[in-house]
């Protein structure tokens, strides 16, 4: 079986092997490691961060970001993406996730180019592999590199990697962008994002960590959108002390009913 070390040595050498590099960066597990280790081994001239702003990514996990990369003096850059203006994303197929993956790689191109980056790279894990992504067809048609992959590192191995380097997302759940809180075939649109962002602070605020608040559509008995409210099954033991409060926040965010998932979050 192959050591970490030995995955973090291969990883360093294809790092090395593709300076100067940008890095398609979102604060999360994955590409807060990439960029922790790029900027490690490459320097600060060596490599830059891009992170892809849209209406999909929460205010705070956007300032959370850019502390990160602050803190680790790596270089980052925020751009601003449209793909809600792209009818083939806004209308929500299960490929959404290709739409959004292809405007940034579009963007990440153009930068490269005009500063004369060697390659892209973006967080994809060797886990990452067991599943269906449509982003990784983008990936591939923009020859964006994907090292933690390539190294053969694990989601599990990146959090330990994480953990010895001090990251604080070594222990971060899963943050998927707020479109994945939408039903496939259900329209985002800037209000649908804005709700559900609103909707999960709320939560949040509540004191809970791992949870989704899912947005589901209108109705033509309906006065307004529905939510479903899934809490991690750790969590769900303090949800009954604080739910008249938490549907009363959901409410007040425009929320017409509010469902909690009895399963909760899976």
């Amino acid at each position: 079986m192959e050591l970490l070390s030995d995955k973090q040595h291969k990883l360093r050498q294809i790092l090395r092997e593709n300076a100067p590099l940008l890095i398609a960066y979102s604060g999360g597990v994955d590409s807060a490691y990439l960029l922790a280790e790029a900027r490690g081994i490459l320097g600060k001239d060596g490599m830059l961060g891009v992170i892809a702003d849209s209406p999909s990514l929460p205010r705070k996990a956007l300032a959370s970001a850019l502390h990160l990369a602050e803190s680790l003096d790596a270089p980052v850059e925020v751009v601003s993406t449209g793909e809600l203006d792209n009818a083939d994303y806004a209308q929500n197929p299960v490929n959404r996730c290709y739409f959004c993956k292809a405007e940034l790689f579009a963007k990440l191109e153009e930068i490269a180019g005009q500063r004369m980056f060697r390659a892209l790279a973006y967080g994809e894990n060797a886990d990452d592999m067991k599943q269906v992504r449509p982003g990784r067809g983008a990936a591939s048609e923009f020859s964006v590199l994907a090292p933690l992959r390539d190294a053969g590192l694990g989601k599990g191995e990146i959090r330990t990697a994480s953990r010895a380097l001090g990251l604080p997302t070594a222990d971060a759940p899963a943050q998927p962008c707020l479109s994945s809180r939408i039903p496939h075939g259900t329209p985002v649109t800037r209000d649908a994002l804005a709700m559900v962002e609103a909707g999960e602070e709320w939560v949040r605020n509540l004191g809970f960590s791992v949870f989704r608040v899912r947005y589901l559509a209108q109705s033509q008995t309906d006065t307004a959108p529905g939510a479903r409210v899934q809490i991690a099954p750790s969590e769900m033991g303090r949800l009954a002390e604080v739910r008249t409060q938490l549907e009363g926040g959901l409410l007040a965010v425009g929320y017409g009913r509010i469902e909690i998932d009895p399963q909760g979050y899976r």
